[in-house]
């Protein structure tokens, strides 16, 4: 890549350096060079950037190495600063504390250079050559010379890009007796670990004269395997932290899966596994066609509490854009039609028009028509969420079946209870059903023909014959509940909802809670608008309190924070509790508890005073659908300026000591 300016210069160098005893004194030093250099015009908010990408994943790597780095407004261009430590520093390596240490630094607006800087880099630190050249660099000039090499190289040398920015190449015919095999690589953030990855199973595919082609599933896209080079394969490994992207290409092979640490930490030691599950017919496979049995060994999966997980999140992300959909379109609704649409918006909806208006004239019709639709799109929550968990499991084949039982599940009365169960059960048996050894002739028909028809046939049977009655009777006994929670329970559940909502910020716990909420907008009943309120204000929180906190005192927040505090207002107020993550990730140990709090007490005030909300999403803006809307805003307000309090009151008195940049 070119830049306006070099990317390291000498003056950015320093070599047997001792740098502090924390990785946050090192990026300190590093970013008083960058200071020095004018590369940044706030040291603090580039160590306050750097910081909160080093509290989102360690940036350690093995062999002595880390990279911390991040994006920031204080920065111009692409910098790196590097420093050869004496002693080393523990940046969170599983081997040990690392003595090589890059600080990248890039604009916040500089997405792709960023990526570029840090995958070439990531690249040749696989290679052990490229490592002993830094360690023995005498001078600061011989070692900018290196590290120019790869992030910028000449033409007829050029480094590879990374795997997504060209096409996936097709796998060489490996000779008579050689392994082929295919792999993918994905970390969290899709940036370094993708890509160091994916050069270590290389290297190590080279020294084992084993063929291999690698798919990076990483931040700047992927282009998909070629289907021949798939078909080619004898094993395949993923080397993931993340679901794999179309998993079902490679149905029936045998496979190697991990972190995508692992990959980095023992390449060897899986492309070995690989070469030796190509010729074990008890090797685990990926799901689809092809042999499997309880007498597999090993392992497709990662562990059954991170899948369980992933399965269940997957069921929620896709359920929330119907929720979101079709649950303001309803409150829409009743703005334009008033509550009493709800009786009679069908019968409006078919029965008149513009040139027949209702008794209620043009805001009445409009008013039926936006809850008709809302209604048809709410009406598919509990089927999303079923087909989509379904989906989770077994992939494209366990949509049909999932959809079904989440239908089954509404018509029986099970509601979202019911879609959970259902869609687990349609998932599963169609992932047995895919494993099952058929004729080649028949394997066409399997994911379109066979496994939806015998999956939906199996999931209905089950859910008709056996669970639906109690699954009625649980989704009932709850819905009863709610409707009893009167005083001190009630304000217990609205504690719990609060402190559900503030725990992670959009996360499993987050999202367990919202679904919980939005779930129960169904029964259309005055306990389940208590809920949804509930749930809303106390995800309002996070945000407003953060940009109340540093509204009120900017001194103990960095300059980005206070940038982002001023976002925060806005993004509370139409309840996206993610405008407060930059401040968890940063701080984790003072925000979140401080958070917890305010959120705790807001949902226990809402539950107290009885507020209600019909519509699933838009905060304050979709004031038109709540009840009681005063203390709604009481409520919001207490537990802001709590949360807040607690939050200044932490960074004030328990206030870590930040080393002073060079």
């Amino acid at each position: 890549m070119s830049t306006s300016s070099p990317v390291i210069t000498t003056d950015l160098v320093l070599l047997d350096a001792d740098a502090g005893t924390d990785k946050e004194a090192v990026i300190g030093r590093l970013a008083g060079l960058l200071a020095g250099a004018g590369r940044t015009s706030d040291a603090e908010g580039l160590i306050a950037a750097a910081m909160a990408r080093e509290a989102q994943s360690a940036t350690g790597l093995p062999g002595g190495i880390a990279i911390p780095h991040c994006r920031s407004p204080y920065v111009d261009t692409p910098t790196i600063g590097f420093a050869r430590l004496s002693p080393a520093v523990d940046f969170g390596a599983p081997d040990g504390p690392a003595d090589l240490v890059f600080l990248i630094a890039a604009p916040e607006s500089g997405g792709s250079d960023h990526l570029k800087l840090l995958s070439s880099l990531a690249r040749a630190l696989v290679r052990k050559d490229f490592v002993e050249q830094l360690r023995a660099a005498g001078t600061a000039g011989e070692l900018v010379g290196l590290v120019d090499g790869v992030v910028n190289p000449a033409p007829a040398a050029a480094t590879p890009a990374p795997a997504a920015a060209t096409p996936a190449p097709a796998a060489p015919a490996a000779p008579a007796g050689k392994k082929s095999i295919v792999a993918i690589t994905a970390c969290p953030t899709g940036i370094a670990h993708t890509y160091m990855a994916a050069d270590a199973l290389k290297l190590a595919a080279e020294r084992a004269d084993v063929e291999l082609v690698v798919e990076t599933q990483g931040s700047s896209g992927s282009t998909p395997l070629p289907a021949t080079t798939i078909a080619a394969a004898d094993a395949v490994i993923f080397a993931t932290d993340v679901g794999v992207k179309d998993r079902g290409r490679f149905a029936g092979k045998p496979v190697i899966a991990s972190g995508v640490k692992r990959a980095i930490n023992e390449p060897d030691a899986m492309i070995s596994e690989a070469v030796a599950a190509a010729d074990n017919p008890k090797a685990a496979r990926v799901e689809g066609s092809g042999p499997a049995d309880d007498t597999t060994e090993g392992s497709a999966n990662v562990g059954w509490g991170t899948r369980t997980r992933q399965i269940l999140l997957t069921g929620v992300s896709y359920m929330i854009p119907f929720v979101a959909a079709g649950g303001l379109l309803i409150a829409l609704g009743f703005l334009f039609g008033g509550y009493e649409i709800a009786d009679v918006a069908n019968d409006i909806a078919l029965n008149n028009s513009l040139t027949n208006l209702p008794d209620g004239g043009l805001a009445q019709y409009f008013g039926a028509i936006l809850f008709s639709l809302g209604g048809l799109a709410f009406g598919f929550l509990v089927p999303a969420l079923a087909g989509y968990i379904s989906f989770a499991i077994a992939d494209r084949p366990g949509i049909a079946p999932g959809f079904t039982a989440g239908a089954l599940a509404v018509f029986v009365g099970g509601g979202f209870i019911g879609g959970i169960v259902g869609g687990v059960i349609a998932g599963f048996t169609a992932l047995w059903i895919s494993r099952i050894d058929v004729p080649r002739w028949l394997r066409g028909l399997m994911p379109v023909v066979i496994i939806p028809l015998v999956a939906s046939l199996v999931v209905g049977l089950i859910m008709f014959l056996l669970i639906g009655r109690p699954l009625a009777l649980i989704n009932t006994g709850l819905t009863d509940w709610l409707n009893g929670l009167t005083g001190t329970s009630a304000i217990l559940l609205g504690v719990i909802l609060g402190l559900m909502m503030c725990f992670d910020l959009g996360g499993p716990v987050n999202k367990a809670a919202y679904a919980f909420a939005t779930a129960g907008l169904a029964a259309a009943t005055t306990a389940s608008f208590e809920v949804m309120a509930t749930v809303m204000a106390a995800g309002m929180v996070p945000p407003l309190a953060m940009a109340l906190a540093t509204t009120v005192r900017p001194s103990l927040f960095s300059e980005p924070e206070k940038e982002n505090g001023r976002a925060a207002w806005l993004l509370g107020a139409a309840f996206i509790s993610e405008g407060a993550i930059p401040f968890a990730a940063a701080d984790p140990l003072r925000v979140i508890p401080s958070m917890m709090f305010g959120g705790a007490i807001t949902g226990a005030l809402c539950m107290a005073t009885g507020v209600t909300l019909r519509a699933p999403h838009g905060g304050i803006f979709v004031f038109f659908a709540m009840g009681n809307l005063a203390w709604f805003l009481i409520s919001l307000a207490v537990g802001t300026a709590a949360a807040a309090a607690a939050v200044v009151a932490a960074k004030q008195f328990a206030k870590p000591r930040r080393p002073v940049a060079a």
